[in-house]
């Protein structure tokens, strides 16, 4: 299968119009058309309605598997360009929403001082975007959050061959309006409160199916979905009624914080870099790791 004509599908689907895939990838729209009915003759199956454009069920099947395989020839591509390039004089590093702490910036902080000729960018954004970015070598470092088991690594995007090591650990709370009549609980187990209405804010809060798979429930009910990676506005959405989540306690501003009693699972955060990290950002590394003690039981 010809992986270009797979991007070109992606690209489609996503976009739910052939005019805007086409604008997008920089193609004329008819040969975006092209491009997807070949793929369709190669597969040997419709994967798009025309009208309006959108999946068909072989076309959703193809979208599962598309965006791993896409991830990883681009993981492929850079972690060979790597091998060749010298050391870099810019850094770019990724945070996802809940990873940046103050002593975390203190280690960058420090990093930096022992880069004068480096110079280093950071971006805010979801987890999935940041692993993403750090395959296809648009980010250098990725500091990535997550909740899990006390004992088992955070459930993230195989994003191919990645280094990770912990540098930051804190309680789970339960974040309730402060007029909740659960508010002023001592503690709350996630089977208590399973079904509360829930904000799906996936790029900050637990992701609703990770939600569901600790409760052993059929489905979590969504009061809304939030898709950005502004904590005060999840927070503003907590304290205001319009649905709970889990966030580390830490992060409970302007919110009632409950402990989490059951399941046991903690905040976590994680430095993230290729295996193959050339100079200088091994230095920044070096920095972050000699660091982590300082990191251990804060968020």
């Amino acid at each position: 299968m010809d992986t270009g004509l797979l991007k070109t599908f992606v690209v489609v689907a996503r976009q739910g119009s052939f005019s805007a895939a086409a604008a997008e990838l920089g193609y004329t729209q008819s040969a975006v058309s092209q491009q997807v009915a070949l793929l369709e003759r190669q597969i040997g199956a419709r994967l798009l309605h025309r009208r309006p454009v959108a999946p068909t069920e072989a076309g959703q099947r193809l979208l599962t598997h598309a965006a791993p395989l896409l991830l990883r020839l681009d993981a492929a591509i850079a972690d060979v360009a790597r091998l060749s390039a010298g050391p870099p004089a810019h850094l770019s590093i990724g945070l996802s929403p809940l990873s940046g702490t103050r002593k975390i910036f203190a280690a960058l902080a420090a990093a930096r001082q022992s880069l004068p000729r480096v110079t280093l960018s950071l971006r805010v954004s979801g987890r999935h975007e940041l692993l993403a970015r750090l395959a296809s070598g648009d980010l250098d470092l990725a500091l990535v959050d997550g909740v899990t088991a006390a004992n088992d690594p955070l459930n993230l995007l195989d994003a191919g061959p990645l280094t990770s090591t912990t540098v930051a650990q804190s309680p789970i709370a339960v974040a309730l309006p402060v007029a909740h009549p659960l508010a002023d609980r001592s503690s709350l187990s996630l089977h208590q409160i399973i079904d509360a209405l829930w904000i799906d804010a996936p790029d900050i809060a637990t992701p609703l199916a990770q939600l569901s798979a600790l409760a052993h429930a059929d489905r979590v009910r969504s009061a809304l979905r939030y898709d950005g990676a502004d904590v005060h506005t999840l927070l503003g959405l907590i304290a205001s009624g319009s649905g709970i989540a889990l966030l580390p306690t830490t992060a409970c501003t302007g919110v009632a914080a409950v402990p989490l009693s059951a399941p046991r699972l903690v905040h976590r955060v994680e430095l993230i870099h290729h295996s193959t990290l050339a100079p200088p950002a091994t230095t920044l590394f070096t920095v972050d790791h000699e660091l982590t003690s300082m990191f251990d039981g804060v968020s």
